[in-house]
């Protein structure tokens, strides 16, 4: 697995770090990549969080963008600063959400996303791709983007500011596959949460494809698996045995 740390002129927006890129060290970097997958961290980590994951789903011609959230003071642990896309204010996500935080961290992605089509990768080819938090704001973002996206990897996450999907989604994304997952023992955004959520994809007729690991906030290799399986579909590319 090769990697890079990418700079340009989309990437220096306020205090965000380069992203890593990752890309299998079977692809050329120049002519073979045909898709983009941009994943995002969950709070307190950074884009190197992921990199190991991203080696096991070993899938080629892909470009793997993980980006660093900024470091911002977190009113739920006393204003300890940390990596984080937006301010989470009490111990159940939804209690109190950040709207500027979330629209903020949307607007960069959308700059990612931008960035990847100048590159040559037509949007319809760029998957978002989060955990906790960083699912959050790929939900988010990837359902009010005007271009068609492939579309959304929501792990141990929510859909934050649900009250104004129906209002802000655009129709460019309205069938947009989304693989959604949850531990069932998970401590930090209840099962509940993410089903309420789930729910409201549904509601909503989003081509959601729903599952569940006897896992706690975290990732297994059921998952992995999974998801790995999911973007070969999803992308049509060969997986490397």
């Amino acid at each position: 697995m090769l990697h890079t740390d990418l700079s340009s002129k989309y990437l220096f927006i306020m205090n965000y770090k380069p992203p890593l890129e990752l890309f299998s060290n079977t692809s050329s970097e120049n002519n073979s990549i045909n898709a983009s997958i941009i994943w995002l961290h969950g709070l307190g980590a950074d884009g190197y969080d992921f990199e190991p994951i991203v080696q096991q789903l070993n899938l080629p011609h892909i470009r793997f963008i993980l980006p660093h959230a900024p470091e911002m003071a977190i009113t739920r642990n006393n204003g300890y600063i940390m990596p984080a896309w937006y301010d989470v204010y009490g111990l159940t996500p939804i209690s109190r959400e950040d709207e500027a935080g979330i629209k903020t961290s949307q607007d960069y992605i959308n700059g990612l996303i931008q960035y990847e089509i100048d590159r040559g990768i037509p949007s319809h080819r760029i998957v978002i791709a989060g955990f906790s938090q960083g699912g959050a704001i790929g939900l988010y973002t990837a359902l009010r983007y005007p271009k068609r996206l492939a579309g959304v990897i929501a792990l141990s996450t929510y859909m934050p500011l649900k009250t104004s999907l129906a209002s802000d989604a655009l129709k460019a994304n309205a069938k947009l596959p989304i693989f959604m997952a949850h531990g069932v023992f998970d401590e930090v955004i209840s099962l509940e949460t993410a089903i309420v959520s789930r729910q409201l994809l549904q509601d909503n007729h989003y081509a959601l494809s729903w599952h569940e690991y006897n896992i706690a906030h975290s990732v297994n290799a059921a998952e992995i698996n999974d998801i790995r399986l999911y973007l070969q579909q999803l992308l049509q590319q060969d997986l490397i045995e």
